[in-house]
């Protein structure tokens, strides 16, 4: 069961536009905005994020990262 909690969101007109362009027939804004977010992939949230955080130690956080990768594997 999916519980929907109705939220009011407001956009420019050109948004809108945008959007209702892309907008499948009979697919919800719900819809569409979920299958946009889908469609971003990890590269991209990756991309989007670089710059944003800054790592104080790098070898170490490279380490843990091999490592948890090396019991993954086992």
């Amino acid at each position: 069961m999916v519980l929907c909690v109705v939220k009011t969101i407001t956009i420019r007109d050109d948004v809108y536009r945008k959007l209702l362009a892309i907008k499948r027939p009979n697919e919800s804004f719900s819809d569409l905005f979920e299958r946009l977010v889908k469609s971003v992939g990890a590269r991209d949230v990756l991309a989007k994020l670089r710059g944003s955080v800054e790592f104080r130690d790098k070898e170490k956080l490279l380490s843990e990262i091999a490592s948890l990768r090396g019991e993954r594997r086992v």
